[in-house]
C-alpha cells in the first residue's frame, strides 16, 4: 500500500475515492457541473502513477491532480488551484475573518503566535475528525478548551472546563469564608462558578456570638462577588452566579439586592422557584417561606401572597433583567440521573446551562446546525440528518477525551474526584436562527418545532450511543446505577429500543450529555448565530471616521442575512422575506415554544435571554415566565430594551504605580461601566448595540463584553 505523507509527517494510506472526492467537489464550482467519469480518470492517473511507489507526498499527488485536471477539465482544474491556495491561507492564518473575529481569535484563543494549523492541532488533540469541523465551522469547543487545552505541557495552570458549582454554602462562618477561598481558587484556573446560599440563616435569626443576631444571607453575597471581581481568568475577572430558593425567608431582599448598583457587582442571580410556589401563583393563595436553624432550633415562618412575591420578581427582571428564573423541579425531574437517590444538583454554572451538583463540572463544545444545510436559501434546502449524526457521535468521543486529559488539572482535589466518578459532558447546538433561514422556515412556526423535534431526537440518541459505545470500551462511569439511569423520565422518554438496549447492556460513560451554551464568543469567531437565540438584528449602522473629519455612516447586516440577500439579489432589507425575523419582532411564546422543544432532548438545560421590546409590561414579564413553566423549560430570563440595568460592575482596585499599562487597563474597565450604567444598550467603546444573552452582554460590532466568557 502506498503512504502518502502529509504535511505534518504524519502518513496514511493512499485513496483513488478521495482525489476523485476533491475532484467533483472543484467540478460542482463550474458551470458544467460534475462530471464523474473525469473525476475517476483523474483518480486513476494518479494511481496508476504512484502505484508502485512506497511513499508520495500530498503536495506531489495534488501537483498531478491540477495537471491531470487541465487535461479534462480546465474551468474545474482553475477551481482545484484557488482551493488549494485557500486551504494554504487557512493552514497559516485560518478563516477569513472580520476584525472582530480576529480580535477574539488573536486575543482569546490563540496561544503565543501559533499558526492556525498549530491552533487547530492543539485545540482538537490532533483528532482529524474534530480539526476538519473546526476548519469547515461545523464544530467549536468553548472558550476554556481553545484557550487552555496543552497549556499544561507549559506549565500553565489552567481548567478545560467552562463550568463549576460548588457546595451549598453552609450556615457557619467557616464555610462562608471556605467559599471565597474555593472561588477564587476555582477563577485562577479559568473556571466560572455557581453557588446556593439558601442554606444560609435569614435576618435577624439568633447566632451563638457577639452579634447576637445574623445579618442574613444576602449580606454575604458582596463576599462572594468581590472574590469574583478580584481575581482574573487571563486578564478578565471571574464569573459567578448565586442562586437562591423562593422559600427563603429573605428572598425579597434577595431580589432586590441589585437595585442598589453598588451591590453584588460581579454576580448573576437567579431564583428557584418550585411547582408548590407557582401553583400558588396562579391559584393566588398564600406561600411560608421558611428556615429551620439547625444550631439553635429555631424555626422561622412567614405567609406571603404568592402574586406579590410573584410581581416583585417579575418587575425586577422588567427594570433589572434579574434575577433570573430556574424551574427547580423541571431541573432535578428531567435528567439521566433523576432516579438516583444518592444524587443532587447544588447549584447552576454563571450562565445557567449546566445544572451540577457539589464539586460538579462540565466542559463544553457545539455544533453549528447552519453548517448542515444542504442547497441553503433556495426551494431545495434540506438538513443533513447523516452527517449531523456523526458528528454528534465524535463530539461525544471527543469530550470524553478532553474530560480525560483535563481530569487532574481541576484546581480543587474535590473537583478531580467528581470529574472522574461522574464524568460529566456538554455537548450543545448553536446557528439555529442560521438554520431556519437557510431552510426559508420561520423561527418559532409549527415547521420549526417540527424539525428541532426532529433534529434533537436525533442528538440525543446519537449522544447516548456513543456514550454507551464508550462505556463498553473504558467501561461506565464510576457512579453508574443502571437501574436508576433506565428509570430516569428523560430516558425513557427520548431513548430509542436499540439505545435503551445498548446502556442496558453497556451502561454509559458520562452521567450529564447534552446542554445548550449562550456560545457568544465562539458562535461570533465562526459567524453564526448564538444557541437557540433568533438573530439579534437585520442590520446595524457603523461609523467610519476620516482623516478630513467627516464621518461616514454605513448599514452593515447580519451574516445570514447578508447570504440570503446575495443569493436572492435583494438590495433592501424591506423587501426580506417574513420568515427572516429578529428577536425585535418574535413573540415570545414563539421564542419559548423554540426553547421548549429543545428542552426535551437537553439533559442538562439551556442558556437563554428572551429579548423584548422597551413597551414590554411587568404583566406580560409575569405570563412569559408562567408559560415558560408550562411548557417545561428549566430556566429563563428576559432582557426589556431600554431597561433600567446598569450592567455588571467592576471592583475597583488598588492602582499600580509601576504599571502604566494596567492600570490605564483599570481605568477604562471603570469607564466602560460608568458608561453601561447610564446606556446598558449602547457599548461603551464603539457606540455599536449591546446584544443581551446568557445573562450577559456583547457588541456585535467590537467585541466588548463586561463578562467573562
Amino acid at each position: 500500500m502506498v503512504q502518502v505523507i502529509k504535511r505534518d509527517g504524519r502518513e496514511v494510506d493512499f485513496e483513488t475515492q478521495k482525489i476523485v472526492i476533491a475532484v467533483e467537489k472543484a467540478m460542482k464550482e463550474t458551470e458544467k457541473g460534475i462530471d464523474e467519469t473525469a473525476a475517476k480518470e483523474v483518480g486513476e492517473a494518479v494511481h496508476e502513477k504512484y502505484k508502485d511507489s512506497d511513499k508520495v507526498s500530498i503536495e506531489e499527488i495534488q501537483d498531478l491532480v491540477e495537471f491531470e485536471l487541465m487535461k479534462r477539465a480546465p474551468e474545474a482544474a482553475k477551481k482545484y488551484i484557488l482551493y488549494r491556495e485557500e486551504r494554504t491561507r487557512l493552514r497559516e492564518e485560518g478563516w477569513a475573518m472580520t476584525n472582530l473575529q480576529r480580535d477574539i481569535y488573536d486575543k482569546k484563543y490563540r496561544y503565543d503566535g501559533e499558526n492556525f494549523e498549530g491552533f487547530i492541532k492543539r485545540v482538537s488533540g490532533d483528532n482529524d475528525v474534530i480539526g476538519k469541523a473546526i476548519k469547515d465551522k461545523k464544530f467549536m469547543p468553548a472558550g476554556r478548551i481553545l484557550a487552555g487545552r496543552g497549556l499544561d505541557k507549559k506549565g500553565k495552570k489552567v481548567t478545560l472546563s467552562n463550568c463549576y458549582v460548588m457546595p451549598k454554602v453552609e450556615d457557619n462562618i467557616e464555610s462562608i469564608f471556605d467559599t471565597a477561598k474555593r472561588l477564587a481558587r476555582t477563577y485562577s484556573y479559568g473556571g466560572g462558578c455557581g453557588i446556593n446560599i439558601s442554606n444560609l440563616r435569614p435576618k435577624g435569626a439568633r447566632v451563638n456570638n457577639a452579634a447576637s443576631t445574623t445579618t442574613g444571607a444576602v449580606s454575604f453575597m458582596d463576599l462572594f462577588a468581590l472574590t469574583t471581581g478580584l481575581i482574573g481568568m487571563r486578564g478578565r475577572r471571574g464569573a459567578l452566579m448565586i442562586n437562591m430558593d423562593v422559600s427563603h425567608p429573605d428572598i425579597m431582599e434577595f431580589i432586590d439586592v441589585k437595585n442598589d448598583l453598588s451591590k453584588v457587582n460581579s454576580a448573576n442571580i437567579s431564583v428557584n422557584v418550585n411547582d408548590e410556589f407557582l401553583k400558588a401563583v396562579k391559584e393566588d393563595t398564600n406561600y411560608t417561606l421558611r428556615f429551620d436553624v439547625e444550631s439553635s432550633g429555631e424555626e422561622i415562618r412567614k405567609e406571603v401572597r404568592a402574586r406579590d412575591l410573584w410581581n416583585t420578581l417579575a418587575k425586577n427582571n422588567w427594570n433589572m433583567a434579574e434575577p433570573g428564573i430556574l424551574y427547580w423541579d423541571r431541573i432535578n425531574s428531567w435528567h439521566i440521573m433523576s432516579a438516583d437517590e444518592n444524587f443532587s444538583y447544588a447549584g447552576v454554572n454563571p450562565c445557567a446551562e449546566e445544572p451540577l451538583p457539589a464539586w460538579g463540572s462540565c466542559n463544553l463544545s457545539s455544533i453549528n446546525l447552519g453548517a448542515f444545510v444542504r442547497d441553503p436559501f433556495t426551494d431545495y434546502g434540506r438538513f443533513d440528518f447523516e452527517a449531523f449524526a456523526n458528528l454528534v457521535r465524535e463530539g461525544v468521543f471527543y469530550l470524553n477525551g478532553v474530560l480525560d486529559e483535563n481530569e487532574n488539572l481541576h484546581p480543587i482535589k474535590e473537583q478531580r474526584e467528581l470529574a472522574h466518578n461522574l464524568r460529566q459532558i456538554g455537548l450543545g447546538i448553536m446557528g439555529l436562527a442560521d438554520m431556519f433561514i437557510k431552510l426559508k422556515i420561520k423561527y418559532g412556526s409549527p415547521e420549526s418545532i417540527k424539525l428541532i423535534h426532529q433534529i434533537g431526537r436525533l442528538m440525543v440518541n446519537e449522544a447516548l450511543k456513543a456514550s454507551a459505545e464508550l462505556a463498553k470500551k473504558d467501561g461506565p462511569f464510576p457512579f453508574f446505577n443502571k437501574e436508576a439511569v433506565l428509570k430516569s423520565e428523560f430516558i425513557r422518554s427520548n431513548a430509542d429500543d436499540d439505545t435503551l438496549e445498548m446502556i442496558e447492556k453497556h451502561g454509559l460513560r458520562n452521567s450529564q450529555l447534552l446542554t445548550i451554551a449562550p456560545t457568544g464568543s465562539i458562535s461570533t469567531l465562526i459567524g453564526c448565530s448564538n444557541g437557540v437565540e433568533p438573530i439579534f438584528q437585520i442590520s446595524y449602522t457603523r461609523k467610519t471616521e476620516s482623516i478630513h473629519g467627516i464621518d461616514t455612516y454605513y448599514k452593515v447586516y447580519t451574516d445570514i442575512v447578508k447570504q440570503y440577500m446575495d443569493k436572492n439579489n435583494i438590495f433592501d432589507e424591506a423587501d426580506l422575506p417574513e420568515f427572516i425575523v429578529t428577536t425585535s419582532n418574535l413573540n415570545y411564546r414563539e421564542r419559548i415554544d423554540v426553547q421548549s422543544a429543545w428542552q426535551q432532548y437537553i439533559d442538562a438545560s439551556i442558556s437563554s435571554t428572551v429579548n423584548v421590546p422597551n413597551e414590554f409590561t411587568v404583566e406580560e414579564v409575569e405570563d412569559l415566565y408562567i408559560y415558560a413553566w408550562e411548557k417545561g423549560l428549566k430556566g429563563i430570563t428576559i432582557y426589556r430594551d431600554g431597561c433600567a440595568r446598569g450592567g455588571i460592575l467592576i471592583t475597583d482596585k488598588k492602582k499600580s504605580p509601576t504599571d502604566r499599562i494596567e492600570e490605564l487597563k483599570r481605568e477604562i474597565d471603570e469607564l466602560a461601566d460608568t458608561a453601561l450604567k447610564q446606556d446598558p444598550d449602547k457599548c461603551p467603546i464603539c457606540g455599536g448595540k449591546m446584544n443581551h444573552s446568557g445573562g450577559c452582554a456583547e457588541c456585535q460590532e467590537c467585541g466588548f463584553s463586561p463578562c467573562a466568557v
